[in-house]
């Protein structure tokens, strides 16, 4: 009985995997990443939540509990939404904030990338830009319209400037952070092998860079339409800030739904196609959602 309690108390030894037979080695790999990995993505996942409020937003409005002058009926703002668009309304407003929305992302998106290339490549070029992008980032963007009204007046100028404004940071910070967290072997491995600068920039630099670069894009297209929605509302006749402004003072709460559901629907839209231009672009990158 002794021999038999100290013979059990003899700890194991864990199998070496390679004398594990392969099935044995797969089943350990495969129950590894089964623990540790988020799985396999939900087919229509990023469809859920919005699904829910919708839910919860119509059983609201059936059960009452919702006030129709508080927040439409979803059926109610459809149809609403349906009479501008066969008026003719919404389109002509949807495609003049595109237009001005467009516009601003060019702007910012080239002036951010370019700054931080040369912020980002050169301690000189830092020295002159840095600062005075981190005093812009500390300054909210919407806080300088007062005074770009002062300068560019209250037209199309200053709607575009504000929003370009508004991107440009994002875009800096990102890819400028990308730019000096690039692995100096790398630029070790390149002085080795002796290769240009411009191919250099080319096959290490820009590779390097695209991660932050499209980080700071879907942050870029959000304060796009979010400065959007306030530059329309200054001295516009047109676009869908203008709608819902008008909107609002008529006490017209199913086309500020409208309006609103319309601004939503352009940020996931652009927030999914910048997200499909990086799953491409970073296609030789491993991560956790793979």
């Amino acid at each position: 009985m002794n021999a038999i309690s100290h013979t059990a108390a003899i700890p194991r030894p864990i199998p070496d995997e390679r004398e594990l037979t392969a099935p044995a080695v797969q089943a350990r790999k495969a129950g590894t990443r089964r623990r540790l990995a988020l799985g396999r993505a939900i087919p229509f996942g990023a469809l859920i939540g919005p699904a829910l409020l919708l839910v919860i937003w119509s059983v609201g409005s059936v059960a009452g509990l919702i006030d129709p002058r508080t927040l439409p009926a979803p059926w109610s703002v459809v149809g609403t939404a349906i009479d501008l668009i066969a008026a003719g309304k919404l389109q002509d407003h949807l495609m003049t904030s595109a237009w001005r929305a467009a516009q601003g992302l060019v702007f910012g998106i080239l002036i951010g990338a370019v700054l931080a290339l040369i912020s980002g490549l050169s301690r000189l070029g830092e020295a002159i830009i840095d600062g005075p992008v981190q005093i812009k980032r500390a300054i909210p963007t919407l806080a300088l319209i007062p005074l770009l009204m002062l300068w560019f007046g209250i037209g199309e100028g200053m709607k575009v400037t504000t929003i370009a404004l508004a991107v440009l940071i994002p875009i800096y910070i990102q890819t400028h952070s990308s730019l000096r967290s690039i692995d100096n072997r790398y630029v070790e491995l390149a002085q080795t092998l002796r290769i240009g600068y411009g191919e250099f920039i080319r096959e290490v630099i820009l590779p390097g860079a695209l991660p932050g670069f499209f980080l700071g894009l879907r942050f870029a297209v959000t304060y796009a339409w979010l400065s959007l929605v306030v530059v329309e509302q200054v001295n516009a006749t047109s676009g869908i800030g203008y709608m819902i402004d008008l909107a609002r003072n008529y006490g017209q709460t199913d086309i500020v739904i409208v309006g609103l559901a319309i601004y939503a629907l352009l940020g996931l839209a652009s927030d999914g196609i910048v997200c499909f231009f990086q799953e491409r672009s970073l296609s030789w990158r491993r991560t956790l959602a793979d």
